[in-house]
């Protein structure tokens, strides 16, 4: 049974959690390596490491958050790793001493796995890092993006550990469109590597890819000064927001990462057929990558109750970042059992 509901209209519901939320304190956050033998799709079998943090008390519902490719397992700031997270905005969501967050930094995303990577063989990391923090079950999976794809590699492959899954802008499947634009994105790299200018290739990568997250409404809004002479060139007024946005990227990410995790992406596939937990999926109207038929048919074959949460935004694919408020409502609604759970 599928549910069809606005996120405006969602998030205009007032929610009332059956249990208080708290901060976490310095001793409910912590951070290691886990050593696995893991049997990868298409490299053969590997001895890696695995890095996770792991926020709030051991003894409540556990539950795994997991962004894009270029997000790590430092999801809020706590006491103890006080520095902002990747998903900061939902810091009131997940901050709670009702929950034990816990995330990882995907596999390949330290540049030493030069290797084809399948979102299974994510969702197969995340598993052994469970064993080893002695966690049977999650309460939800909550994926965004390339997280989206491995949440449902985790519920079609260990879903008996899996109570629920919310899958933001993400499907079954890499689109074609959207592969075309990574494609295209690593040939790039190739390039500024093969002409002794890596860092400027994966700059110039990181700018295309931030064309295809965001939305043309949007750069309407923020630029739209005709383009100067600047020297002997034309420059547009978009250039100096994409330019910091490379440098940033290139300032914190390494180019056989980003190569080996963008393939990672257009190697996703999964038979939907074989979910069988409840399943949330969050699909946004204007998103380039991920369009809401596919968000349609992941919904019509996943083997659970499942709903379809649409947002419509301007931030396109990276809502999952900038529409806050939308967000948390859809996953304080889908943590609310959790809390129940421990209560």
């Amino acid at each position: 049974m599928s549910l069809v509901e606005s996120a405006a209209q969602f998030a205009s519901h007032p929610f009332v959690s059956p249990c208080a939320f708290e901060p976490v304190t310095a001793r409910d956050a912590v951070r290691g390596t886990v050593e696995l033998d893991l049997s990868l799709r298409y490299a053969g079998q590997r001895k890696l490491r695995v890095a996770y943090e792991a926020v709030g008390p051991t003894d409540a519902p556990a539950v795994l958050v997991a962004g894009g490719i270029s997000a790590n397992r430092h999801v809020i700031a706590s006491d103890a790793f006080p520095q902002a997270g990747w998903w900061q905005a939902q810091a009131g969501t997940f901050g709670t001493a009702s929950l034990r967050v816990i995330a990882i930094d995907w596999l390949g995303a330290d540049g030493t796995l030069d290797a084809p990577i399948d979102s299974a063989d994510q969702a197969d990391a995340i598993a052994g890092v469970l064993d080893a923090l002695g966690v049977r079950t999650l309460a939800a999976f909550i994926g965004c993006s390339y997280g989206a794809m491995v949440g449902l590699q985790f519920a079609a492959r260990h879903g008996e550990r899996l109570q629920q899954l919310v899958a933001i802008s993400g499907a079954h499947r890499a689109h074609p469109y959207a592969s075309a634009w990574r494609a295209l994105q690593r040939k790039v790299v190739a390039l500024g590597q093969l002409q002794c200018a890596e860092d400027q290739g994966l700059s110039l990568a990181r700018q295309l890819a931030i064309l295809s997250y965001r939305t043309p409404q949007e750069f309407a809004e923020r630029f739209a000064s005709a383009a100067v002479i600047d020297g002997p060139r034309a420059r547009c007024a978009s250039e100096d927001y994409l330019d910091a946005c490379g440098s940033r990227f290139v300032e914190r990410f390494d180019a056989t990462a980003y190569t080996r995790l963008s393939e990672s992406i257009d190697l996703h596939a999964v038979d939907a057929s074989r979910i069988g937990v409840p399943t949330t999926v969050v699909a946004v109207e204007e998103d380039q990558l991920v369009p809401i038929e596919d968000a349609y048919a992941l919904v019509e074959r996943v083997k659970a109750d499942t709903r379809v949460r649409v947002l419509r935004s301007k931030y396109g694919h990276d809502a999952f970042l900038k529409e806050a408020d939308a967000i948390a409502a859809i996953l304080r609604s889908a943590l609310a059992d959790c809390c129940e759970v421990a209560a």
